[in-house]
């Protein structure tokens, strides 16, 4: 019944081990970004699988470091004194992911990205105020193989994508 079946795998790294993702797990984790307070039966009926087989899919995604928390998204406006900003990251050496790891554990980090040029990694920070915005900075710059940084501090959004 399943020779015929084709499973893409996506692969993805933790502690140096290859993890695979199938379409399964993938389309799951989809469902889970759009609204994470899906039920597991809601889950199951769109996934066209079981409830067993949803629970047993979330619960090794969490074993597995896939899927670290949930998240509740506020509307821009709903909290119009917090700080937002933005710190570029350069890291020394081949230390990416001991910085990356150093950084999860962050609360004041919202999004942690990757990318190439002048810096290693580029993170969306939140802050209550300025004083907490200072905190969260100095615990970053204290972590090890930070070489270099520089923050800025968001100002207005102009434009900004329906995430519905």
């Amino acid at each position: 019944m399943y020779e015929n079946r084709q499973i893409s795998a996506k692969m993805t790294y933790q502690n140096d081990e290859m993890i695979k993702m199938d379409a399964l797990d993938q389309q799951l984790i989809s469902l889970l970004r759009t609204n994470a307070r899906l039920s597991i039966a809601s889950l199951a009926h769109k996934l066209k699988v079981s409830r067993g087989t949803v629970n047993n899919r979330i619960t090794k995604l969490e074993d597995d470091g896939i899927i670290v928390g949930y998240t509740v998204r506020l509307r821009p406006d709903a909290q119009q004194n917090e700080i937002h900003a933005w710190i570029s990251i350069a890291v020394e050496g081949n230390e990416t992911r001991a910085v990356i790891a150093s950084l999860l554990g962050e609360p004041g980090i919202e999004e942690i990205h990757d990318t190439n040029g002048r810096w290693d990694l580029i993170a969306s920070l939140r802050a209550a105020n300025l004083s907490e915005l200072s905190s969260v900075l100095e615990r970053i710059r204290l972590i090890k193989a930070i070489q270099n940084t520089e923050t800025s501090i968001h100002l207005q959004t102009y434009r900004t994508a329906n995430k519905s």
